[in-house]
């Protein structure tokens, strides 16, 4: 989420709608790899107000790239991005969001899993 925080911006003074900016960066964020398949966004909520924009502005974002296939939206779970750009980050990610879900299962704090994880990287 923090990468959607601080590579998206509008411009108010464009002749891009603001609704089209949203959609546009986030299909941008995808393609550089800033993005990865399965990262989560922001709620339409929280995104609109770090934007400065209405709630509405954001969710018809939302609702045309999930129309698109770009992000799928998972009920109460939020929205994910569905299509990366980089394949080997993309499973990296999907590896590491499956190491974080298990160590969260097995009440292993995140201070203790990223200390296993170093660990396991072994000797830098």
């Amino acid at each position: 989420m923090s990468s959607l925080w601080s590579h998206l911006r509008i411009d108010p003074d464009s002749d891009t709608p603001p609704y089209e900016q949203v959609r546009l960066g986030i299909i941008d964020l995808i393609a550089d790899g800033t993005l990865l398949a399965g990262e989560r966004l922001p709620t339409v909520r929280a995104l609109a107000s770090h934007l400065d924009l209405a709630a509405n502005t954001v969710a018809r974002s939302y609702r045309e790239l999930e129309a698109a296939g770009v992000i799928e939206t998972r009920g109460r779970q939020g929205s994910f991005i569905k299509a990366g750009r980089n394949d080997v980050y993309d499973a990296g990610f999907a590896a590491a969001t499956t190491f974080v879900e298990t160590a969260r299962e097995l009440g292993i704090d995140d201070e203790t899993a990223v200390e296993l994880v170093r660990r396991a990287l072994g000797p830098t």
